[in-house]
């Protein structure tokens, strides 16, 4: 049996998700990826990167419909059997269409409505952040939902104690919003700063009008046991963020 972690949030009964952990993959596998890496690009051996989806596959409605992630701000419907889907974030409508996004120390964003008829998953790094990734994808979610409000959740990630980044990142934010300068803190040098990409995902669901927001606690980078982290390692594995529907909304 593989390890994931549930989401502990308020969704309703027909929207199920999990984050996926590195244990445990194929046994053959060995090394930096040790575990259950579950992508295709980051040069592990392809077949036992297939044994780990069609591990995970066994615990899913269906397989999950795998992105093109280019660390950009573009949502995409993916109820349609499109060959190519290259997006930063996954959203669907139809029950048993499993949308997904890999990471590891990047932000993985679950969203759903509170009637059950909208799910969809964003991949959130500071690119994609600043770029309005969450925003794009909450304005899409709101033209097919059957509610007012979205809640979110938010999965294991870098901390802020091990994410240094420069002052334009920090420039980028804080000319959106002023406010965002609470989410960096002073690095090691000059110019350095370390930043929490938790509050500034909860700062732009915020602007998106979504304010119901959980989870956002878990640190990637400190547990080599339990996750991947491209800070930490380098050349490394990826976990996933899934989400779907059971059923039609309004059938539980």
């Amino acid at each position: 049996m593989i390890d994931w972690i549930v989401p502990d949030w308020p969704a309703p009964a027909n929207v199920d998700a999990m984050f996926t952990t590195r244990n445990i993959g194929a046994a053959e596998n060995k090394g930096i990826y040790a575990g259950l890496n579950l992508a295709s690009h980051v040069d592990d051996d392809p077949l036992i990167v297939q044994q780990n989806r069609d591990r995970l596959r066994q615990y899913l409605p269906d397989h999950p419909r795998w992105l093109t992630q280019v660390h950009g701000s573009k949502p995409v419907w993916i109820d349609s059997d499109n060959e190519t889907l290259e997006a930063d974030a996954a959203m669907s409508r139809r029950p048993g269409v499993v949308c997904a996004v890999l990471v590891a120390d990047c932000l993985p964003v679950l969203l759903c409505d509170m009637a059950g008829s909208v799910v969809g998953i964003a991949h959130a790094g500071w690119r994609g952040l600043a770029g309005g990734v969450i925003e794009n994808t909450v304005r899409e979610l709101r033209k097919f939902s059957n509610s007012d409000r979205i809640i979110a959740w938010l999965g294991p990630a870098i901390s802020s104690r091990h994410f240094e980044v420069g002052d334009e990142v920090r420039e980028m934010f804080t000319t959106y919003d002023y406010r965002a300068a609470c989410a960096f803190l002073p690095g090691k040098e000059t110019g350095k700063w370390y930043a929490n990409l938790s509050d500034l995902a909860r700062q732009r669901l915020s602007h998106a009008g979504v304010n119901q927001v959980y989870g956002g606690d878990l640190c990637t980078f400190s547990n080599p046991e339990r996750f991947y982290s491209y800070r930490r390692d380098g050349r490394t594995g990826r976990m996933a963020g899934l989400l779907w529907m059971t059923q039609s909304a309004g059938m539980q």
